[in-house]
């Protein structure tokens, strides 16, 4: 063949070969950043009852074994401040929903909790409304596969349960607060939303392969896993195989038979006692073994993003709904040194495991100290998953962005409410926190009680008589809150009537 012939089309064959690698080149990072572009997946774990000081990231000294919630907090933030809307279940799980405070609605009480005192609780409205835009509406809406499994208890009736607002798949969600059918905790369960599949499987970890199986079916699109256990919640019963661990680890340390109970206010006028009994010690082997299996259940949600490779793009949750049931129904846990426990505004009701592991967003081991609360996680999740919050709904809380990127939040102060007599003795009562300082108002006759939390994280050094200024700025934004809001108050009780505030 002629050269000069040859050395042409050799050459129009490199310029072919060229242009086709820079169409390749070029269309590459395109895909590349469309996947980039799918959105997060969100795996939600919520806890019935888990008290703050229950797990080994917050308590190094717990008596109980939570490797793979302490592997979670390692994995991502961790915050110490982290905060329950209310002091008991529904109106917190309402709170995490539909990221507003309970009280706009009356949700201010555990669904059905109507219990009388010196004065009649505040009216109750015991189911989430169907108007609201839940999270697993919002990210429906975006095209998320969603999904959930475990304790509801947000509605009476079938129309309020999770298939009704929001979720594809319910697996276990109707209007019990606990496994209180069948066998309870062990199948069959006898649940109206959870198919038995024969006897003694154990409704953690059946809940947990619930999930880790809608994670597989959904893995090639954008999910929302939302697992809320039914434990630590009574009944207390636990495995036997981990029962038995903890006694051995009781005995072992010592601590089987040492005197595990104190004393607490109690406010109840028909009890024989003006004090309760509080647990002060961490012993109790059932409770360990169901926050143990529990921590299984966690790990094998966990095991299943690992294997399908998705951990890089899941953003995984970890909270709780109240503290640390510390002073009725067997005070299986101590919550100390933190006062109090579920049902009560002070900080053992209230404080709570709060983890977020947002992949490409937190640090690993990173903790925060500000405060927050379960209203921030709808915003937060919207946020961190692209979307824009529903424009004509009020949404109480924020966006915890700023605080995993490292930067600080705009809020000066969070809110408490709860005008009811709780199961486990808890005056009815408000509380706001500012910075390291927070109030609390008793609802039955308005005394208020200031402490501050960085010195004093017991609540037993009163401060209100000595910095009367503080008291009033903090009681009057209280005050303006429940304006907001339209929170209510105790009522008339054989002719006595109760303290309101000034509005």
């Amino acid at each position: 063949m002629n050269r000069p012939l040859l050395s042409q089309k050799l050459s129009n064959l490199a310029a072919i070969v060229s242009i086709a690698c820079l169409i390749a080149t070029a269309f590459l990072p395109q895909v590349s950043r469309a996947e980039d572009r799918r959105p997060p997946n969100v795996v939600f774990f919520l806890v019935d009852d888990l008290g703050f000081m229950d797990i080994g990231a917050n308590n190094p000294d717990t008596f109980y074994e939570t490797p793979r919630i302490d592997e979670l907090a390692q994995s991502g933030m961790r915050f110490t401040n982290g905060y329950a809307a209310n002091p008991v279940c529904s109106p917190t799980r309402y709170s995490i929903l539909t990221g507003k405070y309970p009280s706009r609605v009356d949700a201010t009480n555990f669904f059905t909790g109507t219990r009388a005192g010196r004065f009649r609780p505040a009216p109750l409205n015991n189911r989430m409304p169907l108007e609201e835009v839940t999270l697993a509406e919002a990210l429906k809406d975006a095209g998320y596969a969603t999904f959930f499994a475990g304790k509801w208890h947000l509605g009476p009736s079938e129309e309020y349960w999770p298939e009704n607002q929001g979720f594809d798949i319910n697996r276990g969600g109707h209007n019990a607060g606990g496994p209180y059918s069948g066998n309870r905790y062990f199948s069959p369960f006898k649940n109206p939303r959870l198919e038995d599949h024969g006897e003694g499987e154990h409704l953690p970890d059946r809940l947990a392969t619930e999930a880790a199986a809608f994670i597989a079916d959904h893995q090639d699109q954008p999910f929302l896993a939302y697992l809320s256990f039914y434990s630590v919640h009574t009944p207390l019963m636990g495995r036997p195989d981990l029962v038995k661990k903890y006694l051995a680890k009781a005995e072992r340390l010592g601590i089987a038979d040492r005197e595990a109970f104190g004393e607490e206010e109690q406010v109840f006028p028909s009890a024989k006692s003006s004090t309760r009994r509080v647990r002060t010690l961490q012993n109790h082997a059932v409770y360990a073994a169901m926050v143990e299996a529990m921590d299984q259940a966690v790990g094998k949600v966990l095991d299943q993003i690992e294997s399908l490779q998705l951990r890089s793009n899941t953003i995984v949750i970890l909270t709780s709904d109240n503290g640390g049931l510390s002073t009725s129904e067997g005070s299986p846990t101590s919550n100390l040194p933190l006062r109090g426990g579920k049902g009560w505004v002070y900080e053992g009701g209230i404080r709570e495991a709060f983890l977020i592991r947002a992949p490409g967003v937190t640090e690993s081991g990173s903790t925060n100290d500000t405060p927050v609360c379960s209203i921030d996680f709808y915003p937060t999740i919207l946020d961190l998953c692209g979307q824009d919050l529903p424009s004509d709904r009020v949404v109480d809380g924020q966006s915890l962005r700023p605080l995993l990127n490292g930067q600080p939040l705009d809020r000066q102060s969070l809110f408490w409410h709860y005008p009811h007599y709780s199961n486990q003795g808890g005056f009815p009562g408000g509380a706001i926190r500012e910075g390291d300082w927070k109030l609390v108002e008793r609802y039955e006759d308005g005394r208020v009680h200031l402490y501050n939390l960085a010195q004093d994280i017991g609540e037993r050094n009163d401060l209100a008589a000595k910095h009367p200024e503080r008291v009033t700025e903090m009681r009057s934004r209280l005050h303006d809150w429940y304006v907001d809001v339209d929170a209510k108050f105790l009522r008339e009780k054989d002719g006595k009537q109760p303290w309101q505030p000034k509005q």
